[in-house]
């Protein structure tokens, strides 16, 4: 099983033989040798550590080599040294308002709420994006066959960067939209060109900071980003590789993914019932760490995902009429993509890569990762 250490990912003592069914990553730094790093607790300016050690990236995933070890080892929890971010606080009136005419906080907080997100839904313009949407989906898809290209990594060290970058997104309470489109770029990236391993884990982080520009009103700096990967690369070497990205990529970074699916297909299922959503999304998520779930478009992975909730919710109509027409698939279409998310279900609790796991066992998510109705599954 393919592991990160420590500071990254080494080419030294991996089999040259190894083709893209396995892979060990072994060693010190994720460029074969130990990486730079400044002696000093000082966090990157306007980030303080708390006293805790920086991101362990990749590292604290183990080097397995079989179910029996897996038993006897369990993973360790990373050590994840991330500051908590700046709350946004309410908007209230600037102006001073006489006793007599003053309207309670809550009542105009409510209200402001509530033309906030009648302006942010544009639902006049609904239609014409959907619709561009499913235009668009296809044309920004990474190769099915891409990892066929690549000389020096395969599908699981894939797995094993998604799944950290999991741990980043969460860590840093960032939009789902930023997680699926750094997937995204990691994966068009790689269909065009080769990446060594031990740039690997720099095309990620790159990946998730180019994303977050575009999807995050106050994204990480690229001295988050260098922090996080124990000074692996440098800053110079970051914004070269985005670069890099952003040229190979011809700049067309915001593009359809999954993330933009959910609400709709989810609002359109009538899931009343929060926990039918969080499952979803989390069927979904566990769908990116699978390298051969990149065949499918974001609108059929979706679509998928909302038919096996159903069937796990036990409706009686798993996919109805309403539902055809909305994601424009069919229950014929989508019933081998969602056999495929029943088994990634079925087998996430005894996977080495937990993020997606471990992230909606959280309260906030209802803890559906736990859920008895998954155990149906």
């Amino acid at each position: 099983m393919a592991s990160f250490t420590r500071r990254g990912v080494n080419a030294e003592n991996v089999n040259p033989n190894v083709g893209a069914g396995g892979g060990v990553f072994t060693g010190r730094g994720l460029n074969g040798a130990a990486p730079r790093r400044k002696v000093t607790t000082q966090a990157p300016k306007g980030r303080s550590m708390a006293g805790r050690a920086p991101l362990a990236s990749l590292s604290d995933i183990t080097n397995i080599q079989d179910a029996r070890d897996m038993r006897k080892k369990p993973l360790r929890e990373p050590s994840l040294g991330f500051p908590e971010r700046r709350e946004t606080q309410p908007l209230a009136p600037s102006l001073p308002v006489p006793p007599s005419q003053a309207i309670p906080m809550e009542i105009c907080n409510a209200d402001i709420a509530e033309a906030h997100d009648k302006v942010q839904s544009v639902a006049e313009y609904a239609p014409e994006i959907i619709d561009q949407l499913f235009h668009d989906e296809g044309i920004y898809m990474p190769r099915v066959n891409y990892m066929e290209s690549q000389q020096d990594i395969n599908g699981k060290m894939r797995a094993i960067l998604v799944d950290w970058l999991v741990e980043v997104h969460m860590k840093y309470r960032l939009r789902s939209e930023t997680l699926f489109l750094a997937v995204n770029l990691i994966d068009r990236y790689l269909s065009v060109l080769p990446v060594l391993r031990r740039r690997l884990q720099l095309l990620g982080v790159v990946a998730m900071f180019v994303a977050s520009k575009f999807e995050e009103i106050d994204p990480p700096r690229a001295t988050d980003f260098v922090y996080i990967t124990d000074n692996t690369y440098s800053k110079d070497e970051l914004l070269q590789m985005e670069c890099n990205m952003l040229s190979t990529l011809e700049f067309q970074v915001v593009v359809p993914t999954a993330a933009h699916f959910l609400n709709p297909f989810i609002k359109a299922n009538g899931c009343e019932n929060p926990r039918h959503a969080e499952v979803i999304k989390y069927i979904v998520e566990l769908a990116l760490i699978d390298l051969r779930m990149i065949r499918y478009k974001p609108s059929h992975l979706v679509a998928a995902a909302v038919l096996l909730s159903n069937e796990l919710f036990g409706r009686s109509m798993p996919w109805p009429e309403n539902m055809v027409q909305i994601s424009r698939h069919t229950d014929a279409e989508l019933r081998g993509c969602s056999e495929e998310m029943r088994q990634l279900v079925r087998v996430a609790t005894g996977q080495q890569l937990q993020a997606v796991r471990k992230k909606y066992m959280l309260a906030q998510h209802y803890q559906v990762a736990r859920n008895a109705v998954l155990a149906g599954a």
